[in-house]
């Protein structure tokens, strides 16, 4: 601070008070209105920059006071400045990125497990009520969810309860066809029974799933339901068969397959029912396919029919021992029969090997 005579009277440094101050030299940078001069001086340590405004105490100048400061300083306290603001801004962003992520996982959250929940209803793995988090619309929604996830759940299994009896309900009317129409000739009588069991043999041996066992086993049964069809002069017989009634009993395997058609629930055991005559080397009938043309369960048939036929007593024939059916088999192996498959009933017969039992098949053995 200096006087009108710019004698310093008061200075950063103590030591220059009392002394005249040189006038300001440097390139005038800014000039307002009340006096006020910036100048631009350039030093050999850098440039700065001096601001001098005069002190005026009722329109007379007193003195002016002159601040000088230099451009790193300027620079530093810029460099300052920012370094703050950054630090500022980077708190207030990470603060409200996880006020953000808190507010998404409360908003989310919920929706998540609706949505998971729904998944699991579809794919029939509902176990357990979804958790409410809230007490707004989403947990209502949440609250609904379960009465409703419960109640189905509830009624998928009354429904399966039903379809299960319906099921026995058909087979168990499957299987009494397949007694009556065996009971027409007391030597026949349980054969389809017989035949059913030996293919479960067959069928459990080469590895076949539940449902396709309980499909081959129904098959099985009703095999021989053309025989409806068959005149009771050629089937009770005690004589062998001359060549037009032995045409005739060859129709029973197409007259099967016909009366199958026409129940709905029926109809995939048309190609068993009509082909379990058929022989492996193409000599069969009705229609003389060979090989892996015959359908699996039909050839599977073909052994376990044989084989009761050759152990059951006839009128015309007395029956084979076990040993001497399983030779004949043996025999037929690549000719009528399909040769792995017999070798898997053999195994079967070998080794004991007992299907899933059936009370009703147990009971007609």
């Amino acid at each position: 601070m200096v006087d009108t005579e710019s004698i310093v009277m008061a200075h950063s440094d103590i030591g220059k008070r009392g002394e005249v101050l040189k006038a300001g030299e440097g390139n005038l940078f800014k000039k307002n209105g009340d006096g006020t001069i910036v100048r631009e001086i350039s030093l050999s340590s850098g440039r700065s920059f001096e601001v001098s405004t005069p002190i005026v105490f009722k329109d007379k100048v007193l003195g002016t006071v002159i601040v000088g400061v230099n451009q790193s300083v300027l620079l530093e306290a810029q460099r300052l400045a920012r370094h703050r603001i950054l630090v500022i801004l980077t708190v207030i962003l990470f603060v409200g990125l996880i006020g953000i992520l808190g507010l998404l996982v409360f908003i989310t959250r919920p929706i998540r497990e609706l949505s998971a929940g729904v998944e699991e209803l579809k794919d029939g793995k509902r176990t357990r009520p979804l958790r409410i988090y809230s007490k707004d619309e989403l947990g209502k929604l949440t609250e609904s969810f379960n009465d409703m996830s419960e109640l189905i759940t509830n009624q998928k299994k009354e429904l399966f309860k039903y379809t299960q009896e319906l099921e026995e309900a058909y087979t168990s009317i499957l299987r009494i066809l397949a007694m009556a129409i065996d009971a027409r000739d007391s030597y026949t009588l349980g054969h389809s029974a017989r035949v059913a069991l030996h293919s479960l043999m067959i069928g459990e041996e080469i590895g076949l799933k539940e449902n396709e066992l309980e499909e081959l086993e129904i098959a099985s049964l009703f095999h021989d339901v053309g025989k409806l069809k068959t005149p009771d002069a050629i089937l009770f017989k005690n004589r062998t068969l001359n060549s037009m009634e032995y045409d005739e009993m060859r129709h029973d395997p197409e007259d099967g397959a016909e009366i199958s058609k026409k129940v709905k629930s029926l109809q995939k055991y048309v190609e068993p029912v009509k082909r379990h005559h058929e022989y492996y080397n193409g000599m069969g009938y009705p229609d003389g396919l060979d090989g892996d043309e015959i359908p699996l369960y039909a050839a599977i048939i073909s052994i376990a029919d044989t084989y009761d036929a050759m152990t059951s007593t006839r009128p015309y024939r007395k029956a084979l021992s076990e040993e001497e059916a399983c030779r004949e088999l043996e025999r037929g192996a690549g000719k009528q029969f399909h040769p792995e498959l017999v070798e898997a009933f053999l195994r079967a017969v070998k080794n004991r090997a007992q299907p899933p039992f059936d009370p009703y098949l147990a009971k007609v053995i």
